[in-house]
Parts: structure tokens; C-alpha cells; sequence
């Protein structure tokens, strides 16, 4: 057995802050391989007539009257290499709309690669051509629009360029983080594919994205291609080997914009009806019910917008994916629910996944994951100069057979960015109950944060907050101080984080409460030649621990990894765990099997594979097996991914743990099926079928969904549940919503 004693106070953590902010200034200071190089600049083009958009470039006498952008760098297999394909970017304007065109030469058009045509679908194993609008022109924040030859429809928001948390818990279940892929606006793509290659063209109303007005304005903008023959990406902002499309302070600019307030309002309305019964209920019946809402956006600014909403329903949004719990801490589910997401990490504040101090699915969905009614809200968002505004305030009903009450959930958000990826800001969130008779029944969370840029390589982040509940007075603080080195395939983080005993963050997420925490992760990129078909080593070390306020070790977590990414698109990844958990009080981890009090501790070794994911069939397989709570565990996770051609998508997995304990043996199983198939780019049929056998429970949500703009249109969803006694609850709703531009 292994026992860890390491412990970083945050003086051993701020002395790491201070030697890597110093590395970089130090580098920079000397020039040579630390100085950036100069970043890439375009005109932008205004336009008397638009282009017809049909995807035929050539063909368009409006395109090809502007100069192409033609200089694309690797980023991989060959970093700082031309393209191995040429291609020409053009980029025009008129008064109501951005346009782009891309003709993506290729040698062997018959050989690209499609793997999905629904929107958003990832375009990262495909033949691909994506983009990014830093329309702030501030370095952090950005518009990201993509598709391929299929003229599928890909758009995100990007905030503080996409990062997220230091150590992504793997309980965590969806992506978290500055990367805002739910996000959907009303735009155009058309694509066509010819001898010559691919080609593409976007048509992005102004309207639908934000952004400063006046003349000579400049845009940060970056482009990428995927060539997926040759497991290729390229850049025409080149982009050092670790950093992707999200870094926007190194993308290149578009000067020379001349921009009008376009006018913004919309109203959405939807109606909806269902038809649900409870097999469980006293009385089984069938009840059928009707409803109507709507939202309204509307610019009150070009980048500060208004949006209302009343009677809010998601019945389209996907349920979420099963987990099971085999610890003494909380699951995470992300947000998938449409009104919350948009410009969802302007309100983002604490540390993601761990300690979210603004948790929006605390907003019209109980403890037990009961549907909460929302009657309505507000929410002004957006920027003004160099200050990004958040103002959030949502009521839900009450739900009397659950215990719930109405209340008020209010959410403001400030802070001034200024010179080096750096800003400083605050939050107020609240909640409060509402109603005849109802005193003292609220909670909140007051908090300050910031981060400050040394050069392009380093940073110092972190947060402070105070929690006001009744009843709770004594430590009631959280805190995190983080820095984080990157550059020429070398990442460096240090961190550390603390929750008070009395924190209650009612409106936000604690992944656990009362803790120290420290943590390090160091991890290098290598590049190597002609090297048993390998494309990139990633060797690394990380280092978590979480410790009680009476000292007591709840966790401990050294992780030693290296992954192996060939050229050919497979990846392995073999690491070893050194594990520590220490339990203070007895907890029952499976019906009837009870885990005392106890330190334990563990290694574990653990292997990760998976094969090409751009091809028709592809595999990925998960294993550890080690040491577990006095015991042993092996856990294994495979998924299967098969496609035939670009309509029909389908994803198969299963994930086992089979514990051995000296209380009592037991296995764990969550199976979880997705079927995808698209009649075209915004019609498809999806369904998610899910086992969970902890609970018994067998589920399956079936969707059809006729897109218009935006994520609105018809939707028509089945969901039905099965527990050990048969059918618990089925439902079937059919939904319409349409966007109506009040103002063009």
C-alpha cells in the first residue's frame, strides 16, 4: 500500500504562480523562441449585392471579384508545414449580413469524409472547415461557425477562450468549461462538392450575433480546415501544437469593418400538447394537456441584448444520460436546456464542475430531478466597451406534492476586461421564496474574481465568495487561486481550493463539501520523427487531494499517464493511479453493503483505446482494475460507434464495474444506446435508449425534429420508463415553435 502525505499550502502554491509567471516573462523578455510571431491581418469587403448562396463559389461572379485568403499552417501531423491542400477564403458584408466562402480543394474528392449530418453534429473526425468571430475584438470571447461538405450546420459560443476546469472529474457527465455547443443561432450554409474539391457558403445576419458598432471596427478571426485523409488540421493563424480554434489571442484580425445597429426583435412563441399516463398512480389514466409560452429577444444594443420568456418548456432537450453513484459525493448533469445556454459563460463564476457558485439547473428542476414549472424571467446579457453585464432573474411555481414552493432565482454577473487575457468582476446570486406567508427563506452567494494574463503563455486566475443562508454562520467561504503555464507543448497548472464547513451555494453546484484542496498537473507535448507511426506523445503527471478542516484526507489522486496518438487516427492511453480515500463515517455504496470508516489505500492501472473515429466503424474501450475501499474493482466501459454514410449515426456502449469488497461482493451496470437518422441537415429521428441496473431502470426518449431556425420548428417526443414492476410513466408531446422577426 501506498499512503500520500503530499500537501501544497497555498503559500507552496502561490511560489508556483510566481516561478512560471516569471518563466514567461522571462521568456518573453528575451525574444527568440518566446516572442510571438506577428499574426495575420484581412480586409473586409462591403458588398452592393449579396451572393447567391448555393454553395457554388465558382460559379459566383460576386466571390470572385475579391481576393482569396489562401496561406493555411499545420497545426498537425507536420506543425508550422503549409496545408497539404490549397484553399481560398473570401469574406464579404453588406448592411444585414456577414458573409464567407471557402473552396476547399482536395485531391481525392470521392475520399471525404462525412460522418454526420445533423446540426451541430462534431465535425473534428470529418472533412471540415470552421471559423471563429472575435467580434469584441477583446482576445476572450467569440462566435464559432463550421460545416463540411454536407452543408451541416455547426455553431458554439466561446467564452475566456474555451477553458474550463483544471481536472475534469470523470462522475462529470457532458463537456464543461468556455465551450457553449448547445448554443444555436439563425444562420445559413450551403455546400457543394465538385472534381475540384468542396466548397461552402455562410450567411450570418448581423442580428444574430453580437458586436460594436462604428466604423473602422476590427475583428479577431481565425480559420481552420480539417483534412481528415491525412488526419491533417491547418490554421491560418498558426497556432502552437497544445492550442486550438478557441485561442483568440493569437487569431488573426479583419480591419476595416463599417457596422450599423441591423435592429433585433423576435418573438417565439411555441404550443404544445401531450398526452401522459402514471402506471404507478392509484388510478392509472391517461391525462391530456395543452400549453402555450413564448420568449422575446430583443438588442437593446448591438451587443447587449434582452430576452424575456413566459410559461418556459423543454420537452424537445434530450434527458439527460444515466449515472451511478459508487462514491460519498454528487453527480453532475450538464445544462441542455436552450434559454439557459445562450451566453451561458458570461454567468459562469467559481470553479466548473466542482464549485459552480451559478448552477442553472437549480432553475425548474427539483432535488429528485422533478420537473419544476417556470413562469417566466428576464435576462439582459452582453457587453458595453470592456465590461461584460449579466442580469438574470426566473420565477417557478410551486409544486405542492413535492414540497416546493415559488420562488425567485436572481443572478447578476459583472466584469472589466482589460490588457493581457486579463478581467476582474463579481457576482450576486440569489434565491427566495415567495408567497403568502413565507419569511426568512432564502440563500446568497456574494463573490469576487478575476484572472491576469502574463504575456501569451501564462496566467494567475481564482475567485473568493461568501454564502448567506439562516440559520449558517460559521465558515462560510470558498476560494480558489489557479495558475496555469502554456506553450511549446508544455502545460503547467497549480491550484488550490477551499470550501468552508458552512458554504451553501443553493443556486450553484458543490461537487463535495468542506475541503483543501491542492492540485498539479504537468503535462508535454512531443512531436516525434518517422517514430513507429506515432503523430504525438503526451506524457504527464497530475496530482489531486482532498483534505477536511481537522486535517483528515477524504481523497487522494496521482495520476501518471502517457498518451500514445498515431498518425492513422487510433489512440492509446496507459496510466497508473496512486489512490487514497479516507471514509469518516460508515456509507452504504450498494443495498445492504456498508463501507466503515477507514483509510484506504490503492493503486490502480488503468488503459484507454480507441480506434479511428472518422471511419464507418470505431471503437473505444476503457479499463481499471485495482484497489478499491479495502477491496478490489474492475471497471470497464466499451462503445461501439457505427455509420452508414452520412444519414444514419448509431453508438452503443456499456459500462461494468464488478467490486469486490471484504463486506459483500456486487456489479454495477449503465447501457446506453443512440440512434441517429437525418433526412436532411434539420430533419432527424433520434433516440436514446438507457439501462441502469442499480435502479432497475430501463428508459427510452425518442425524438423527431423539423428544424427551422434557431432550434425552433416541430418536435414530436416519446419518452416511456421501466422499472422491476413493468411501465412506470409514459408521455408523448408534440411542439411548435417558429421565430418571427418583428424587426429586419
Amino acid at each position: 500500500m501506498i499512503r500520500q502525505k503530499l500537501y501544497l499550502s497555498p503559500a507552496k502554491i502561490l511560489f508556483l504562480l510566481s516561478f512560471f509567471a516569471l518563466h514567461d516573462l522571462a521568456a518573453q523578455g528575451n525574444g527568440g523562441a518566446g516572442a510571438m510571431t506577428e499574426r495575420p491581418s484581412a480586409p473586409a469587403n462591403i458588398i452592393t449585392a449579396a451572393p447567391q448562396i448555393d454553395g457554388l463559389v465558382h460559379d459566383d461572379p460576386v466571390w470572385q471579384a475579391i481576393p482569396p485568403i489562401t496561406d493555411l499552417w499545420q497545426s498537425q501531423p507536420s506543425a508550422g508545414s503549409p496545408a497539404s491542400e490549397a484553399t481560398e477564403i473570401r469574406i464579404a458584408y453588406d448592411q444585414e449580413t456577414f458573409f464567407i466562402s471557402v473552396v476547399a480543394y482536395d485531391a481525392n474528392p470521392g475520399g471525404l469524409v462525412v460522418s454526420d449530418a445533423r446540426r451541430d453534429a462534431p465535425l473534428d473526425n470529418t472533412d471540415c472547415f470552421m471559423f471563429i468571430l472575435d467580434t469584441y475584438h477583446d482576445g476572450q470571447n467569440g462566435f464559432v461557425f463550421g460545416t463540411n461538405s454536407q452543408g451541416v450546420e455547426y455553431d458554439a459560443q466561446v467564452n475566456n477562450e474555451g477553458q474550463g476546469n483544471l481536472n475534469t472529474n470523470r462522475q462529470q457527465g457532458g463537456t464543461i468549461g468556455g465551450v457553449n455547443v448547445n448554443w444555436d443561432a439563425s444562420w445559413i450554409v450551403k455546400a457543394s462538392v465538385g472534381d475540384y474539391g468542396w466548397s461552402a457558403e455562410f450567411a450570418i445576419p448581423f442580428r444574430t450575433i453580437r458586436f460594436a458598432s462604428g466604423d473602422n471596427r476590427i475583428w479577431g478571426i481565425n480559420f481552420r480546415r480539417n483534412i481528415r485523409k491525412s488526419n491533417e488540421i491547418a490554421y491560418w493563424a498558426a497556432l502552437p501544437i497544445q492550442f486550438d480554434l478557441n485561442r483568440l489571442s493569437l487569431a488573426g484580425e479583419l480591419t476595416g469593418l463599417n457596422l450599423r445597429n441591423p435592429g433585433n426583435l423576435k418573438l417565439i412563441p411555441y404550443v404544445l400538447g401531450q398526452a401522459a399516463k402514471d402506471y404507478e398512480a392509484a388510478d392509472p389514466k391517461t391525462d391530456f394537456t395543452a400549453d402555450v409560452g413564448a420568449d422575446l429577444k430583443y438588442s437593446i444594443t448591438p451587443s447587449l441584448t434582452l430576452d424575456l420568456t413566459y410559461n418556459t418548456d423543454f420537452a424537445q432537450v434530450e434527458v439527460d444520460e444515466q449515472q451511478i453513484n459508487l462514491d460519498r459525493f454528487n453527480l453532475f448533469f450538464p445544462e441542455k436546456r436552450p434559454f439557459f445556454l445562450e451566453n451561458a459563460g458570461l454567468f459562469t463564476v467559481g470553479s466548473p464542475g466542482e464549485v459552480d457558485l451559478f448552477f442553472s439547473r437549480r432553475i425548474g428542476i427539483g432535488t429528485d430531478g422533478q420537473q419544476v414549472p417556470i413562469i417566466g424571467g428576464a435576462r439582459v446579457s452582453g457587453k458595453i466597451k470592456k465590461s461584460n453585464i449579466g442580469f438574470l432573474s426566473m420565477f417557478t411555481d410551486e409544486v405542492e406534492e413535492a414540497g416546493i414552493q415559488q420562488n425567485n432565482f436572481t443572478v447578476a454577473r459583472y466584469n472589466y476586461e482589460f490588457a493581457q487575457r486579463s478581467y476582474i468582476g463579481g457576482a450576486f446570486i440569489n434565491r427566495s421564496g415567495i408567497g403568502e406567508g413565507v419569511t426568512d427563506d432564502y440563500n446568497r452567494v456574494f463573490a469576487a474574481d478575476g484572472r491576469f494574463g502574463l504575456g501569451k503563455k501564462a496566467q494567475l486566475s481564482g475567485f473568493y465568495a461568501q454564502s448567506v443562508t439562516p440559520g449558517i454562520e460559521d465558515q462560510t467561504h470558498s476560494f480558489k487561486f489557479q495558475s496555469q503555464y502554456e506553450w511549446n507543448g508544455l502545460n503547467v497548472n497549480a491550484a488550490y481550493t477551499e470550501v468552508g464547513e458552512g458554504f451553501n451555494p443553493e443556486v450553484g453546484f458543490l461537487l463535495r463539501s468542506a475541503f483543501r484542496k491542492p492540485e498539479l498537473l504537468i503535462l508535454k507535448q512531443i512531436r516525434p520523427k518517422n517514430f513507429i507511426g506515432i503523430l504525438e506523445l503526451r506524457p504527464h503527471v497530475s496530482y489531486r487531494g482532498y483534505w477536511d478542516f481537522d486535517g483528515f484526507q477524504q481523497t487522494g489522486f496521482l495520476h501518471v499517464d502517457n498518451h500514445w496518438e498515431f498518425k492513422n487516427g487510433m489512440e492509446v492511453h496507459t496510466g497508473i493511479n496512486f489512490t487514497t480515500e479516507g471514509v469518516s463515517e460508515d456509507f452504504e455504496i450498494s443495498e445492504g453493503i456498508i463501507v466503515p470508516v477507514g483509510t484506504y489505500d490503492h493503486r490502480e492501472a488503468q488503459i484507454v483505446f480507441f480506434t479511428n473515429q472518422s471511419k464507418p466503424v470505431s471503437i473505444n474501450i476503457r479499463s481499471v482494475m485495482g484497489g478499491f475501499f479495502g477491496g478490489t474493482r474492475k471497471a470497464n466501459s466499451v462503445a461501439l460507434m457505427l455509420r452508414l454514410g452520412e444519414r444514419f449515426n448509431s453508438e452503443f456502449a456499456l459500462s461494468n464495474n464488478n467490486i469486490h469488497l471484504p463486506e459483500g461482493n456486487f456489479t454495477t451496470n449503465v447501457f446506453r444506446s443512440r440512434l441517429a437518422y437525418s433526412f436532411t441537415p434539420r430533419i432527424y429521428l433520434q433516440s436514446l435508449i438507457q439501462y441502469n441496473s442499480v435502479a432497475d431502470l430501463w428508459s427510452a426518449n425518442i425524438r423527431f425534429g423539423w428544424l427551422q431556425q434557431a432550434n425552433t420548428g416541430l418536435f414530436l417526443v416519446f419518452n416511456e420508463n421501466h422499472n422491476e414492476f413493468g411501465i412506470s410513466n409514459r408521455s408523448v408531446t408534440l411542439k411548435y415553435s417558429r421565430v418571427f422577426d418583428v424587426i429586419k
